[in-house]
């Protein structure tokens, strides 16, 4: 999708769903991983899961959010916008992160989120 790819990762609640959306008003090529690419799997070898005890814990959940990879390395491919973002969380990145040219991490104050 993009001459340059970038990936906006952080902790759950730090904003990559609401930069996204803000991205894409601003007419720039950004992709809601967590809704376009996520699925639930094992990080290792991209196969779907499900979890061994019936209704998954949030835990379970997070420690198995992965993109599918083939999908990441078709949008990468296609070269025809200037840049994409590819927004949210994945615990399989370290499957394509080399084909990106740069990473924004997210991240929450803690200490001033207190104070306001």
């Amino acid at each position: 999708m993009g001459v340059k790819n970038y990936l906006i990762e952080g902790v759950s609640g730090a904003g990559k769903t609401a930069v996204c959306t803000e991205l894409q008003r601003r007419g720039y090529q950004a992709i809601h991983g967590d809704r376009e690419l996520a699925y639930r799997g094992d990080p290792d070898t991209g196969l779907p899961m499900t979890p061994e005890t019936g209704t998954p814990t949030a835990i379970w959940m997070s420690e198995h959010q992965i993109w599918d990879v083939e999908k990441v390395k078709a949008y990468i491919a296609n070269q025809n916008e200037a840049v994409t973002f590819f927004c949210g969380g994945s615990r399989n990145f370290s499957k394509f992160i080399d084909l990106l040219d740069g990473v924004f991490v997210l991240d929450v104050d803690l200490a001033r989120s207190m104070q306001d």
